[in-house]
C-alpha cells in the first residue's frame, strides 16, 4: 500500500499492490494499522456500501453534515469512474477545491476522502460496481448535497452534458454559493 497525497489537505489517494499470476490476482483493499502508520489517521469504518450504475450516471455531490459527516474509502469493483472529492471545510485553504481522479478495477487505486468533504462520481464505463467504506452511519436528516453542475465549482466530469444522468433529488441539490450562505460564510 503506498499512499499519494493529492491537491486537497486530508485527501489521499491509495496505491494498493497486486499479485498477479496465471491464476488471476490478490490485493489487499485495506489493513487498519497499514492506513493509520501511513497516513496519521486512524479511522475506524463502520458501514460498507456498494452501487451498480451504467455509463453516464452521476451520483453526487453528497456529503453528511454535523455529527453525521463521513469518511469514505472509495474504488471501483468492476468498471470506471471519474471520482470527485470537493473540501466543504470552511477553515481548510483548500475550501471550495475539487480534486478528480479515474478509479478502475484495473488501476486498483482508492481515494480516502474525509469528513466534511463532498463526494461524487460518474460512470465512464458501460457499467460500474462501486464500493466504499464510511466512519459513521448514515443519516437522512444530515444529508445534504451540491449541484453537480455548479458554475463556481466547474468541476470538469469529462462528459457531454447530454450523456449525464441524475437523480430527480441530486437535481436539486444546493448551488456552492447557498451552500456557503447556509453555513453563515
Amino acid at each position: 500500500m503506498k499512499i499519494e497525497e493529492t491537491p486537497l489537505k486530508d485527501c489521499v489517494l491509495i496505491h494498493n499492490t497486486v499479485f498477479n499470476d496465471d491464476r488471476g490476482y490478490f490485493f489487499e483493499s485495506f489493513n487498519a494499522e497499514r492506513f493509520c502508520n501511513l497516513t496519521g489517521k486512524f479511522v475506524n469504518f463502520v458501514q460498507d456500501n456498494q452501487s451498480h450504475s451504467v455509463r453516464g450516471v452521476l451520483r453526487g455531490i453528497h456529503f453528511q453534515k454535523g455529527e453525521h459527516a463521513q469518511s469514505k474509502l472509495v474504488r471501483v469493483i468492476r468498471g470506471e469512474v471519474l471520482d470527485v472529492a470537493v473540501d466543504l471545510r470552511p477553515a481548510s485553504p483548500t475550501f471550495g477545491q475539487y480534486f478528480s481522479v479515474i478509479l478502475s478495477d484495473t488501476s486498483n487505486t482508492q481515494l480516502f476522502v474525509p469528513r466534511g468533504f463532498g463526494h461524487g462520481f460518474i460512470v465512464l464505463s458501460k457499467e460500474v460496481n462501486f464500493f466504499y467504506k464510511c466512519d459513521n452511519f448514515y443519516n437522512k436528516a444530515s444529508e445534504g448535497g451540491l449541484m453537480y453542475s455548479d458554475p463556481e465549482l466547474n468541476i470538469d466530469w469529462k462528459m457531454d452534458a447530454s450523456e449525464i444522468l441524475v437523480s430527480k433529488k441530486d437535481e436539486q441539490n444546493l448551488s456552492f454559493s447557498s451552500y456557503k450562505e447556509s453555513m453563515g460564510l
